[in-house]
């Protein structure tokens, strides 16, 4: 009788009550991409669509042992890591990581939601490139996240190549710099990799304002790729095809009073089944 898993993808990340940003929307993204998703809780954000009221934290200890159960039990083949907003907390998943063998981990620097709102400790900043760039495969800020982790004004395409450019010396390996923030029909998103080369996703800017989670969507599905043994490049592009179609499928929905969520089952996969050895 032949035996089968699943390729596993875990988050390490915040919550939304709302529905369609942290946690909530990574398992819904692993699962659309057909892999397994396990997941650790790094904050309770209240929030919904139209914005956060509060962030209770978790405690330290507990986001330890529950990277360590996940990990004892379903070891994953790529990790996804968003809201991390204290400097304890990057110090406490750096170290808990550490102890256990290399896995492909996408970051996405949560800084600023949606809505604005700044989700960060001025002083984490400095201990996630100490802490978490390192052990990053790849990065995903967006334009105002960038603009924190460059220390300049990040509104135009040549700010995005000078501020990657920067971010880069910090010692992560590659980044993706999100382009979304653009006012123009075009939305450029640009890539830059470990070996000093610079590459440019295009697509169109959609009007719709159901854009909510969409960053930790595609940090998610990088993620997702990763974990079917995509090359870091082809798990980029595929999941930027992914979240645009995710919110071009789900541009006219009501969900909310606010920033409306993608998407995420516009064409959904069963879980792909390998065969064990």
């Amino acid at each position: 009788m032949k035996k089968y898993t699943y390729p596993s993808v875990m988050t390490i990340a915040g919550f939304d009550g709302s529905g369609g940003a942290g946690i909530q929307a990574d398992i819904k993204t692993f699962s659309a991409l057909g892999c397994y998703a396990t997941s650790v809780l790094t904050a309770l954000p209240v929030q919904n669509t139209t914005g956060v009221r509060k962030i209770y934290p978790i405690p330290i200890e507990a986001v330890s042992d529950q990277i360590e159960a996940v990990l004892d039990d379903i070891f994953p083949q790529a990790i996804k890591i968003g809201m991390v907003h204290t400097p304890q907390l990057v110090e406490a998943i750096a170290a808990t990581l550490g102890r256990y063998p290399k896995i492909p981990v996408v970051f996405d620097p949560v800084m600023v939601a949606t809505s604005g709102h700044r989700l960060i400790e001025e002083e984490t900043i400095t201990t996630i490139t100490e802490k978490l760039f390192p052990i990053a495969d790849i990065i995903t800020p967006n334009m105002d996240e960038a603009s924190l982790l460059a220390g300049m004004e990040v509104k135009t395409l040549d700010d995005m190549r000078t501020a990657g450019e920067k971010i880069l010396t910090y010692g992560c390996k590659n980044i993706l710099l999100k382009g979304g923030h653009q006012e123009s029909p075009t939305v450029t998103s640009l890539f830059f990799d470990e070996n000093g080369s610079q590459h440019s996703f295009e697509t169109e800017k959609l009007a719709t304002v159901n854009t909510h989670g969409s960053g930790c969507t595609l940090s998610s599905a990088i993620a997702a790729y990763l974990a079917r043994g995509e090359a870091l490049y082809d798990a980029v592009a595929l999941a930027q095809d992914y979240v645009f179609e995710a919110i071009s499928s789900g541009k006219d929905v009501v969900t909310g009073k606010g920033n409306g969520p993608l998407n995420h089952f516009f064409n959904p996969q069963k879980l792909i089944k390998h065969e064990l050895v």
